[in-house]
């Protein structure tokens, strides 16, 4: 055996407990890792923590190194940062991204972790995943120069599309949310702030990642004639109502569904190349801001509660792990 570890595991919706794990040999074409930093976000991972990941959609949310099944009992997780201890030698050492969710250590094979840039600290990487879902974003919308962008939803993934969109040249990047303490974050990323109420309209592209109802609404009020909202939310098992009558047709609006899941068509790159990217783009410190919450590991079945809950506010919540 390579050893011990400790993993977080869903128990039950809404409760989670740190359970020993024993790893597996390693392989010829495998690496150790010993993690560093995990990332919890308020969106995805939370939704199934409280088991709202409805039935038709268990095996399409499963996460890629997921143990167990849903509604629970499930180790989860997708936002992982580690060194790594055993290895093909062109990796011993290295601070390497995957896909593994919250555990000490793991064993998982060579082509699964990337190499972690060296102008990125090992906390800020955990956001590559979020980071992917962005630029997949903004591939799916396919912004042009000077293009007029409202984000709405000022959340991890929706600071994430700003931060990306407001490098490209001429661009007017507004971030939308109802929080008005995100609006020194959009400060730090290059974009303006504003509540909906105040939000400018005549928008080519609203990336829409709020994951309510009104927030979508708001998205095809802000559009120009034809323009597109690209929804980036994924809402559980939450029924979405939205006006499709009134200006929808007549503006010829057009709403775009992207996820993470899959490349659009005819952009001639990997999901490694995606990765890769994302975490190059994580060289940029504006990404720093969407820190916003640190705590150990052994807090993990106190903190994802407060998460899901709202009483710990969050955009990325880093974990941090022992030296063990």
């Amino acid at each position: 055996m390579s050893g011990d570890a400790r993993a977080f595991w869903l128990a039950s919706p809404g409760k989670g407990e740190i359970r020993s794990s024993t790893l597996p040999v390693k392989g010829r074409d495998e690496v150790l890792v010993r993690t560093l930093h995990t990332g919890v976000s308020r969106g995805t991972e939370t939704l199934v923590f409280t088991g709202r990941v409805p039935e038709s959609q268990w095996p399409v949310m499963r996460a890629p190194f997921q143990e167990g099944d849903f509604p629970g009992p499930l180790k989860y997780g997708y936002l992982n940062v580690g060194v790594v201890e055993a290895g093909p030698d062109d990796l011993l050492g290295k601070t390497v991204f995957s896909l593994y969710p919250h555990q000490t250590r793991f064993v998982v094979p060579a082509s699964a972790v990337t190499v972690v840039p060296p102008g990125v600290p090992a906390h800020r990487a955990v956001l590559a995943g979020t980071v992917e879902t962005a630029v997949n974003a903004l591939w799916d919308a396919a912004p042009l120069i000077g293009d007029r962008i409202a984000v709405v939803g000022g959340g991890m993934v929706g600071c994430s599309v700003a931060a990306i969109a407001t490098t490209i040249p001429g661009v007017r990047v507004q971030l939308v949310d109802v929080d008005s303490t995100r609006a020194p974050i959009a400060a730090s990323l290059g974009a303006s702030f504003a509540h909906p109420d105040d939000a400018l309209g005549d928008c080519d592209i609203v990336i829409h990642a709020s994951a309510t109802s009104a927030g979508l609404t708001r998205s095809l009020e802000l559009l120009a004639d034809e323009g597109t909202v690209v929804e980036l939310s994924w809402y559980g098992d939450k029924q979405v109502t939205v006006p499709l009558g009134e200006f929808f047709h007549v503006r010829r609006l057009k709403i775009r569904s992207s996820q993470v899941g899959n490349i659009v068509p005819g952009r001639r790159r990997t999901y490694a190349d995606r990765l890769a990217l994302s975490l190059e783009l994580l060289e940029n410190p504006a990404f720093e801001t969407l820190i916003t919450g640190r705590s150990p590991f052994h807090d993990l079945p106190e903190v994802l509660p407060r998460l899901a809950d709202g009483s710990l506010p969050a955009l990325c919540h880093v974990i941090d792990y022992p030296e063990e």
